[in-house]
């Protein structure tokens, strides 16, 4: 871990005039409004094993690493190397953080002879060792942990509340941010019912076992001059730390975007005019067992890591190495985006633990990895770690979650046979932008599977049943033949095809012997018209022969007259000169 001093805040955060002091723990302090009151002292109470001291270390490991405020941890339990031993699970290097002056562990072995005076408790040394501590290395915050050991085997309460109160009043004058560990009574936060009255601030943290699944939650109390979360919230520990996630600030505030991307299925795109889905959107692939929902997430997957997007495949039923060898069978291989960083698989039972437990491990991982595409697959598993309502209610949270980073995230569930297809194993179909059914049909001695949208918020889809074929080169749809009938698929669809083929083709021969009449008969016709245009040319020739013989007879007769009468009139001359 690395423990070199960052840049922060150290004066705090101000909201409404009151000082907040980061706890630097993720989540945290999204619920708390910003960090524990400054310069007041925080109650962590909880029963054992509830993460309280851990809680209280990575306060202090915060403050002096990210916030240069550094730290003192009191404890009257654990020596200073159990300390180290514990923080070391967490990667705290408490030693280094020790050796450069930002962190004081001391150990106080309290003994109630060494404090008692005259049967009344006198804290007066304490004080003392803590100011010497608080002073050699300018301390910022403090950790007294814990409480009950303090005060251990004092019967009278009322010096109890007085003690505790002067305690606390010397934590404040001093300025200091503390937190006091406090293990948990019968009936009380803490064992003696009196410490979250004195304290501005209370957290109780609960490690709580269901139906042997183990859940840690946190719960914020009270809180003294400010407002905060009062739900509770999941936490988680693991070898980064603590992690928080604040639920009740997660609303119906989504960023949106009008981006599509592709199904990584060519023709399952033209249902969606040829788009694909939303960015960001939360698609819900519903379907029997054996229908292929993890070849379709698959196909999804591919094509994400084509166009170079980080993925995350959380796998709630088989291994990484069996979904890589099983889509290899369909002509995908994702192992190659595995190595390249763009592909990472989260595989587990969902037995592990609890539904909490999961949501926050999905919540970190996806915050580390910083996809760009979620698989949950199956979501239905969940139900073996808690009843559905819970459930749907974890599953509502990581939707939000998930939306408000906008990653586009791909459920998959498991529907029984024989059940209502418009419903959802777990109940989140409304919660879903997009819902997919895969559906197998059985016809003919066979099942073939079919794929259809049920539904698509605000984009165009088709409202047509494909049928959903598994082939070595990936998903094929095909169209299927809906008619009187019902809906054909398989065999009874190719059969279907090929009695249809076969009419389409009497037809087509029927159609062309027609043609082939008809041609003949047009082709006997052209000839007879070619004839009778032959007969009528010879008969129009004949007919202006006659015309040209009737025009040339008329004009020798016209000759022959002009001739005659000039005869005519040459003799009528003649005469003329003989009777002179």
């Amino acid at each position: 871990m690395n423990i070199q001093p960052k840049r922060g805040n150290s004066k705090g955060k101000t909201v409404n005039g009151f000082i907040k002091t980061p706890t630097g723990i993720q989540g945290l302090d999204e619920i708390i409004g910003g960090g524990l009151p400054q310069g007041r002292p925080t109650l962590v109470c909880g029963a054992a094993g509830s993460g309280k001291t851990l809680f209280a270390t990575e306060f202090l490991v915060k403050g002096a690493t990210h916030y240069n405020e550094p730290g003192v941890f009191m404890s009257f339990e654990e020596t200073a190397e159990e300390l180290t031993q514990n923080a070391a699970s967490l990667g705290f290097d408490l030693n280094r953080l020790s050796a450069s002056k930002r962190l004081l562990l001391d150990y106080v072995q309290v003994e109630r002879s060494e404090i008692e005076v005259t049967g009344e408790y006198d804290l007066e040394g304490l004080f003392i060792r803590l100011e010497h501590a608080i002073k050699s290395i300018g301390a910022k915050r403090v950790v007294l942990d814990t409480i009950e050991s303090l005060f251990a085997g004092l019967p009278n309460s009322l010096i109890l509340r007085s003690e505790l109160r002067r305690l606390f009043r010397w934590l404040k004058d001093k300025g200091m941010t503390t937190i006091v560990t406090g293990e948990k009574g019968e009936n009380t936060f803490t064992r003696q019912g009196l410490e979250e009255y004195v304290s501005d601030c209370v957290i109780f943290l609960d490690h709580r076992v269901t139906d042997q699944l183990s859940t840690r939650r946190l719960r914020v109390v009270k809180y003294r001059g400010s407002t905060h979360g009062t739900n509770e919230y999941p936490f988680l520990i693991d070898e980064n730390g603590i992690s928080v996630l604040p639920i009740t600030s997660i609303g119906l505030n989504h960023p949106v975007t009008t981006q599509r991307i592709s199904t990584g299925i060519p023709r399952l795109d033209t249902m969606f005019a040829g788009k694909g889905y939303f960015r960001g959107a939360s698609i819900l692939l519903s379907g029997t067992a054996g229908t292929g929902k993890t070849s379709v997430v698959a196909s999804f997957i591919e094509a994400a890591c084509r166009r170079k997007e980080r993925c995350i495949f959380f796998a709630f039923e088989e291994s990484q190495a069996q979904i890589i060898r099983n889509m290899r069978s369909i002509g995908i291989d994702l192992e190659p985006w595995v190595t390249k960083g763009l592909l990472k698989f989260h595989a587990e039972r969902p037995s592990v633990y609890g539904l909490e437990s999961h949501l926050m491990t999905m919540h970190k991982a996806i915050s580390e990895f910083k996809p760009i595409i979620v698989v949950v697959d199956p979501i239905t598993n969940f139900i073996f770690s808690g009843d559905p309502l819970d459930v749907k209610s974890m599953l509502t949270r990581l939707i939000d979650f998930l939306k408000m980073n906008q990653i586009t995230t791909l459920f998959t569930t498991l529907t029984s046979a024989g059940t209502d297809i418009e419903q959802s194993e777990v109940g989140i179909s409304s919660l879903a932008d997009t819902w997919l059914l895969l559906r197998s049909i059985e016809s003919g001695g066979e099942r073939n599977r079919v794929l259809y949208i049920l539904k698509s918020r605000g984009m165009d889809s088709s409202n047509q049943i494909r049928e959903f074929q598994l082939t070595d080169n990936g998903i094929n749809l095909i169209d299927v033949y809906a008619g009187p009938s019902g809906v054909l698929t398989g065999s009874a669809r190719l059969a279907l095809e090929a009695r249809e083929k076969e009419t389409e083709l009497a037809h087509q021969q029927e159609v062309a012997l027609r043609k082939l009449n008809l041609e003949n008969k047009r082709k006997s016709l052209k000839a007879q018209m070619a004839v009778l245009h032959a007969e009528l040319e010879a008969g129009s020739a004949e007919l202006k022969k006659v015309d040209e013989q009737e025009k040339e007879r008329h004009k020798r007769l016209a000759r022959e007259r002009k001739a005659i009468v000039q005869i005519r009139q040459a003799d009528k001359n003649s005469v003329k000169r003989d009777m002179r």
